[in-house]
């Protein structure tokens, strides 16, 4: 979707409203509260959300206020709201649990009036046949019929992803997959913790679905010459079927549950479902999004 002008403000010089972060300690997470910080946020308007407190302390001696929350204890997402102005629910990481995770932050934050709450959801939620889709598509649901202001950045795959698949190519030479011709619209996760920050800082957006990915799909074979480049020795892609994959992947010991989750998501990319890319992630952000080679470079 195009940004139109008014989406497009000034940022504050010093954020008054308080903005909860869930998930702060994980990877996406800590970027954000980064990118806040860099573009003016106040440490003290910032809260991080953590499960783990222990693995908050980098970011409570930046003078940000960390506090518990866990998406299975309604008590402790409450508490982490009293107060709080905008909230970035960053989906959880527990596939099969998220849509009861999710609805407790939705729930808390309806509690709390909270004025803008921000989701990471997934691309073409509501419409996208990918094994993910549904969890992203009922947490958007309860998002609307809340009636929270709400704003929905729907991220493409991150290019740090591949990261495992780099490795594994590095010892033998293949990357495997059954994706096909299918191609990946990937970005870094700075740049989506970058355009989670600009919503969470600029006036505006409210309202708005964003379809957000890189500036350019690729597809596996410019994948393998990507980690070539960087391991330093030839890496071929070989397309599998689904079939074949699942049979690699049950020979390398991994469970029958593992095993349909990847492949289906190989056949979800073989599909389209993650190829489109319209430019709206870069003009959010304000530049370029991050080339694949030099994503898993800084990954790596």
């Amino acid at each position: 979707m195009p940004l139109t002008g008014c989406h497009r403000g000034p940022l504050l010089e010093r954020i008054l409203m308080t903005i909860l972060i869930t998930g702060a300690t994980g990877q996406l997470g800590h970027l954000v509260i980064d990118s806040l910080l860099a573009r003016g946020a106040d440490p003290e308007a910032i809260v991080a959300g953590a499960r783990d407190l222990s693995k908050a302390a980098d970011l409570a001696d930046r003078g940000i206020r960390v506090v518990a929350l866990d998406y299975d204890d309604a008590a402790s997402v409450s508490a982490a709201l009293d107060g709080v102005d905008s909230v970035l629910l960053i989906s959880g990481s527990e596939v099969g649990r998220r849509t009861p995770q999710h609805k407790a932050v939705i729930d808390a934050a309806k509690a709390a009036g909270v004025r803008k709450l921000v989701y990471t959801s997934a691309p073409k939620a509501t419409t996208s046949d990918l094994v993910l889709a549904p969890e992203h598509k009922a947490t958007e649901e309860l998002i609307a019929a809340s009636g929270i202001p709400a704003v929905i950045l729907r991220n493409n795959w991150y290019t740090e992803n591949y990261v495992g698949s780099m490795s594994q190519a590095a010892e033998s030479g293949v990357l495997a997959a059954s994706v096909g011709d299918g191609k990946v619209a990937s970005a870094s996760r700075q740049d989506f913790a970058d355009a989670a920050a600009v919503v969470l800082l600029e006036d505006g957006h409210i309202g708005e679905v964003y379809e957000l990915a890189g500036d350019i799909a690729w597809d596996f074979s410019e994948l393998a010459a990507a980690i070539a480049e960087i391991v330093g020795r030839p890496v071929e892609y070989t397309a599998l079927s689904t079939e074949e994959h699942a049979a690699q992947l049950a020979g390398a010991g991994l469970d029958e549950g593992t095993i349909g989750f990847v492949t289906a998501l190989d056949t979800g990319i073989r599909s389209g479902t993650l190829a489109e890319t319209d430019g709206t992630l870069a003009r959010l952000i304000g530049r370029p999004t991050t080339p694949l080679a030099e994503g898993l470079r800084a990954a790596a």
